[in-house]
């Protein structure tokens, strides 16, 4: 996506974005700071490359209709949310309802937020209950997650969904590497250095869906455009955890499958717009891996999302039943061969796709502390720019130009070795642009 295409609807996202804040009762806007989030985000390299980056990548994509998916989602203009087009209030009562009766949501906890369930399930959007329901914000300007966690600025969704995909791939690359090739003999060995790949459709048996691979980091948070929208303050909406009640969500045993509503979300749109089941699985894989006992959480935000969507997951091939009634993950390709959900040896039905981008997303576990501490660092440093923590305006007036320009990972690393002094001159280059 280059900055030119960019620039033509930034003007337009602008008028539809801007709106009165969120109360603490209810948030039935799109939040008042979206399009001055967007106006930060569209000028940060670090961001926009990201964003060009994310658009190679779907030029290399062999299905047209992923692509084509993909590329409207990407574009706030031009997008319609799909499991949102002519909701009005009871429709969404009724889906809620289901939720209940179904036990993917916690009560309590729908409870205390701000708006209740409602507020949660269906987070405010432009031209709600319209056959086209619009995204409240662009792509570009989203965190890629909460108030002061992981890539929490303007821009930090591309950047997160940019270094997933490149993480993504290269893990397909190594399981290609180790696992695919083949040597003069026609028996495996394991090759360095150049090669042909032999992942792909219809590219032999040995088979790993690139598109797959480097689609489905892009489309799990694309869902945060909804959720995580932007206060006036710079602060950002809340999100409710819901697939699950916290407490018997293994099949009425004990376990939690509560996960983030933009999981949930981007799942639901994924079912609306026939997405198929081996890619909407491997997008459902992204917060559990359903293997050594996690496949009932895969399962719960399946049929959570097959709510939303108001479909039957068990007849698009989303999820199939065993013999005692369970539901479970589809045998999809050649799984069903051999049925590895019968007693006494079940197993999940499995591809090598969803633990790639369940692994590909374990980025929080350096981004999140790097972010913390690096929140630290920066009060510590906001003196010497003119801010404290404490002025009204420090969040878009320091520190989201900050990490939207040079990232929390890059300037923790820094840090890490060069102490405040390196973290000092990084933030001069923005002094001297009149960045902050």
């Amino acid at each position: 996506m280059k900055r030119s295409t960019l620039g033509a609807s930034l003007t337009v996202l602008a008028l539809l974005l801007v709106c009165r804040p969120a109360t603490a009762a209810d948030m039935p806007q799109p939040g008042a700071g979206n399009a001055r989030a967007a106006t930060l985000a569209h000028s940060s390299p670090l961001v926009m490359s990201a964003m060009d980056m994310l658009q190679e990548r779907l030029k290399s994509l062999r299905s047209t209709t992923l692509r084509a998916e993909l590329d409207e989602l990407m574009h706030a203009e031009r997008a319609c949310i799909r499991h949102r087009a002519g909701l009005g209030e009871a429709d969404k009562q009724r889906i809620v309802d289901a939720l209940k009766a179904a036990g993917l949501v916690d009560e309590a906890e729908g409870a205390a937020f701000p708006g209740g369930l409602m507020a949660g399930i269906f987070p405010p959007v432009s031209q709600d209950g319209s056959r086209c329901p619009r995204m409240p914000q662009p792509f570009y300007a989203a965190p890629g997650g909460a108030n002061g966690g992981h890539h929490s600025e303007p821009g930090g969704l591309p950047v997160h969904e940019a270094f997933n995909d490149l993480s993504a791939l290269s893990l397909a690359d190594n399981y290609d590497a180790v696992y695919g090739q083949l040597g003069p003999d026609g028996l495996p060995i394991v090759v360095r250095g150049r090669r042909t790949p032999s992942r792909g459709v219809n590219r032999g048996a040995f088979v790993i869906d690139s598109d797959i691979v480097a689609a489905a980091p892009i489309w799990h948070d694309w869902a945060k455009t909804l959720v995580f929208q932007w206060n006036a303050d710079g602060t950002e909406f809340p999100e409710l955890n819901f697939g699950g009640n916290g407490k018997t969500d293994n099949q009425g045993q004990e376990g939690n499958s509560k996960t983030g509503a933009h999981h949930i979300l981007g799942l639901a749109e994924a079912m609306k717009r026939g997405m198929p089941p081996d890619f909407v699985v491997t997008v459902a894989s992204a917060h559990a891996v359903p293997t050594y006992g996690g496949e009932y959480k895969v399962v719960n935000w399946l049929r959570a999302a097959a709510i939303l969507a108001g479909i039957d997951p068990y007849a698009r091939g989303y999820l199939r039943r065993d013999a005692l009634g369970v539901p479970r993950l589809p045998a999809v390709r050649a799984l069903g061969e051999v049925d590895l959900n019968a007693a006494p040896k079940t197993q999940p039905n499995v591809l090598v796709e969803y633990i790639l981008h369940n692994l590909s997303d374990a980025d929080f576990n350096f981004t999140g502390p790097a972010a913390a501490a690096v929140g630290q660092v920066i009060d510590r440093l906001a003196p010497e720019y003119g801010h404290t923590p404490q002025d009204a305006d420090y969040l878009f007036a320091y520190r989201h130009p900050v990490l939207s320009y040079l990232s929390a990972e890059r300037l923790f690393i820094l840090y890490s070795n060069g102490g405040l002094d390196a973290v000092r001159k990084e933030l001069n280059k923005l002094k001297q642009r009149r960045l902050i």
